[in-house]
């Protein structure tokens, strides 16, 4: 075990370490784990790579008339309430130009896999450029970190997808952190806002481009430092504000702020026990065509998301909370670049109304969750996320979920897991059949189960 762990510390794979141990979760520095390698010890090229496969049934019910809306249909293509799908599947390489220069590290992953990363109006499962970054490690304290990766930011979206201890992100990590993009012209087909209302028609077919996963495209100094039994980290990174796409569409930067604290109970690297606080912010503007006219004619609103967290993991226990919100550009729908929910813009053909209008509006989420390790080979895991849509708007919506999870470890690289999600939702200004309740109205829960290997 101990050369085991060695190894991966020496190469740095963070995103491979859910994997390698029987239990997943860690407070680990995600920011040092993924950008870094070890000085003189990592090696020139390390090659790696995990595949997802999993089952997804939805147990929602049908609207009056008999169409299902997006949340009650299985992604990424929202075709069917339940689904087979090799919803990941990445290969990478990592490593340093050791013993040219060790100080100068790589990392590059690229997505085979069936995910709104990879799927888009126009392909369905078209292999995507994930990671391709460079880091300069030759200024103590202020490491430069360029090109295509995790922007610093919430815990959920930082860490490794192996090392998540569940199947979905919560409510508020997809929905207000996993970024839509407005499309880049309206016509009749793209980017009208109302939504779909049967399977036919309920699919993600009319972005042009991917979800942001979590990344951006720009430059990042970083870096941790020890006090005592403290590791204290901060980032600031500048990016296109574009996600996985390499082009930038409005000539604006986002910035992106990132620190925390972490006390060290035991361990190194992604092993280690201890009790992380944290804190971020991402700040930038995107341009949203919200008029029905044929033309594009796109206005610029700000784009604000902060949070806040804490997490704690000593075996047998682990334990993660955080506060998130976001000021402009909430998305309200999967269908289509949807940032309002006006359902009828043929009433207003040149400009839709102020009202339930996401470009403008705010929403908050937090979410708790633990676990509890059974020795080696089992853990248990609970869940509870809360998302506040277009808050203190009158089509505010609220969404409740809990995810109890139960993980098999078959070995230290192979492992089973198992969800079951029950959610409410519901808009409180409407009664239960009238407006958006109309249609939310019948979600229901989700079971899903995946199977993790990674090489």
């Amino acid at each position: 075990m101990k050369n085991i762990k060695a190894l991966l510390l020496k190469s740095g794979i963070a995103l491979s370490v859910a994997g390698a141990v029987a239990t997943p979760a860690h407070a680990a520095n995600w920011l040092m784990l993924q950008g870094t390698e070890p000085d003189s010890a990592a090696p020139r090229i390390y090659m790696w790579g995990f595949v997802q496969a999993q089952y997804q049934k939805d147990y929602s019910d049908p609207n009056a008339t008999g169409g299902y809306i997006p949340p009650k249909l299985v992604g990424p293509n929202l075709t069917s309430q339940s689904q087979f799908n090799v919803n990941r599947a990445r290969l990478g390489a990592r490593g340093t130009g050791f013993p040219l220069d060790s100080k100068v590290n790589y990392f590059i992953m690229a997505e085979f896999g069936n995910n709104a990363a990879t799927s888009t109006h126009s392909v369905s499962g078209s292999p995507r450029l994930m990671d391709a970054s460079i880091t300069l490690n030759e200024i103590p304290g202020a490491r430069i970190r360029v090109g295509l990766f995790k922007t610093p930011g919430f815990e959920e979206g930082l860490q490794g997808i192996p090392a998540l201890d569940y199947i979905n992100f919560t409510t508020v990590g997809n929905q207000l952190m996993l970024e839509r993009f407005p499309n880049s012209a309206f016509t009749a087909n793209v980017g009208t806002v109302t939504l779909p209302v049967n399977t036919s028609n309920g699919g993600l077919n009319q972005f042009d481009q991917p979800v942001g996963a979590f990344r951006d495209v720009g430059v990042q100094v970083f870096d941790s430092f020890r006090v005592g039994n403290w590791d204290h980290s901060y980032a600031i990174m500048i990016g296109n504000g574009n996600g996985i796409s390499p082009s930038d569409v409005d000539n604006n930067k986002d910035t992106y702020l990132y620190w925390s604290s972490e006390l060290v109970f035991g361990g190194e690297g992604p092993f280690r026990d201890g009790l992380k606080l944290f804190a971020w912010s991402q700040n930038g503007k995107r341009l949203l065509d919200q008029t029905n006219d044929s033309v594009h004619n796109p206005t610029e609103f700000d784009r604000k998301r902060s949070g806040v967290g804490v997490k704690y993991l000593k075996k047998p226990w682990r334990f993660t909370a955080e506060y998130l919100k976001g000021d402009g550009m909430i998305w309200v729908g999967p269908d289509k670049a949807t940032f309002d929910q006006n359902a009828n813009p043929a009433a207003n053909p040149t400009l839709n109304p102020a009202n339930a209008n996401g470009a403008t509006g705010k929403a908050d989420g937090w979410y708790v969750e633990g676990g509890w390790y059974l020795g080696q080979k089992w853990e248990l895991d609970l869940r509870y996320d809360q998302y506040t849509r277009l808050k203190d708007d009158q089509f505010e919506s609220v969404w409740k979920t809990w995810t109890v999870g139960t993980q098999y470890h078959f070995n230290k690289k192979s492992r089973l897991t198992i969800n079951y999600s029950t959610r409410d939702v519901s808009s409180p200004n409407f009664g239960p059949t009238a407006g958006p309740n109309a249609e939310m109205s019948g979600i229901g829960n989700i079971l899903a189960a995946q199977v993790t290997h990674i090489f």
